[in-house]
This record gives structure tokens, C-alpha cells and sequence, in this order.
């Protein structure tokens, strides 16, 4: 299998590159528009062709390259049926499968950051886009987002994978590249919690400052602008 992780300094954002083999069907997740033509190379040199392109959510820190991947190689664009993006060709129900050539991911309805966060679980690991982080979790207070739906998302869906399976968000800001479901469990100091009203409470009350690119990024990526357009 082909996995690549990229990184985009700017915004910590995590991308990935899967697919089965040199020469195959290749699909790409949470990419960032600036890195457009990095992604391009990475497929030219190992011969793959992209067909899927997904966003785990609506990005408030960074523009996706969904759009400028699509109009440059004529990939799928991919998001949650709860996407407010209205520039998508496939969106996608809790529990549905997406596929490309001996791949499969299921998608996972996940809200809580947004509402429209899904996480993507394949074989062994899950990319939870920003919902599960590594050491911490996505903040539940703009664009729809929810303490509770977010607890729920957790507890309920992603911490009830098996133990060993591999954790791959969508951003990290002190270097880690992948974790576990039993590593979170046992260590985030955001899931130390024994009901969903404690939680709330610490989501509450972070009082974190407005993503620098969110006035931009949001619209931006509901309406799908490429290159060109920004």
C-alpha cells in the first residue's frame, strides 16, 4: 500500500495520499490548496491516478485544494451528506462505504467540532479529521459545532474502535504524526472525563481565538474557489 503523509506548515494540516499500489487509483484527503502541485508530482512519480478526493469538514484554518485537484485531474469531489459546500459531486451517508481500486474507507458521522465532520475508518486506521486529535480534541465553538454531539462522536463512535487502531487527524501542532485509540483513551487529558456535561464544561471555557484565515477560509471553501479565483 501506498500512504503518504504530507504536512502544511502554515495551517498544521495533515494530508494523505492512500492507494494499493504503484499504478493504481489513488484517493487524497484534507489537502490544502497551497501544496496543489506537490500533491500532482507525488502521483505523477509513483504512476497513480487520483479519483477521490476528500475534506473530513469544512476548514476554517486553510483553503482545500479540493476544488483545484478536481479542475486539474477531474477526481470526485467527496464530503459528509451535512456539508454545506456546494461544490460537491458525491456526498456521503454515516456507515457508506467509498472505494477505489482494493481500498475501502466507511465513513463516520462524527459532529461536534462542525456539524459536518465525518472521520473515514480503513482496516487499521481512522483519519478523524480535526474531532480526534492527538493529545487533545477539536474545539466545538463555531460553525454549528456542539460539546455534546462532539462527546457523543467520541465516546460513542471513534473510542469504540479497536484498541490498535491507528489515529490520523487532520492537524497536529507539536510534531506527532499518529497515535491510537487505546493511546487516546488512556492518556488525551480531554477524554479524562466521566460525563458528557464535564466535557462540556472544559470545551466551554478554552476560550480560544478565531482561526487567523477563518473570515476567508469558510467561504472560500463552501463556494469552492481554485487558484484562479482567489
Amino acid at each position: 500500500m501506498i500512504f503518504e503523509q504530507l504536512f502544511d506548515t502554515k495551517s498544521s494540516t495533515y494530508t494523505y495520499i492512500i492507494s494499493s499500489g504503484e499504478g493504481r487509483e489513488a484517493l487524497i484527503i484534507d489537502p490544502v490548496i497551497e501544496h496543489t502541485n506537490e500533491y500532482l508530482k507525488i502521483l505523477e512519480k509513483l504512476k497513480l491516478k487520483l479519483v477521490k478526493v476528500i475534506d473530513t469538514h469544512i476548514h476554517a484554518d486553510h483553503i482545500t485544494a479540493l476544488n483545484e485537484l478536481n479542475k486539474r485531474t477531474s477526481c470526485t469531489r467527496i464530503m459528509g451528506e451535512n456539508s454545506k459546500s456546494e461544490v460537491i459531486d458525491v456526498k456521503v451517508k454515516d456507515n457508506e462505504k467509498i472505494n477505489i481500486e482494493n481500498i475501502e474507507l466507511k465513513a463516520m458521522y462524527t459532529p461536534g467540532h462542525t456539524d459536518c465532520s465525518y472521520s473515514y475508518f480503513m482496516k487499521d486506521r481512522v483519519f478523524t479529521g480535526d474531532t480526534l486529535l492527538i493529545n487533545g480534541t477539536g474545539r466545538t465553538d463555531f460553525q454549528n459545532g456542539s460539546s455534546f454531539d462532539a462527546y457523543d462522536s467520541l465516546f460513542n463512535k471513534l473510542l469504540k474502535l479497536p484498541e490498535k487502531t491507528l489515529v490520523y487527524p487532520a492537524h497536529d501542532y507539536n510534531g506527532k504524526k499518529f497515535s491510537t485509540i487505546e493511546t487516546e483513551r488512556n492518556n488525551n487529558p480531554r477524554l479524562q472525563v466521566s460525563s458528557k456535561e464535564e466535557y462540556a464544561e472544559i470545551m466551554e471555557n478554552l476560550k480560544l481565538a478565531n482561526p487567523k484565515m477563518m473570515d476567508v477560509a469558510v467561504p472560500a471553501n463552501v463556494k469552492g474557489l481554485t487558484l484562479e479565483q482567489l
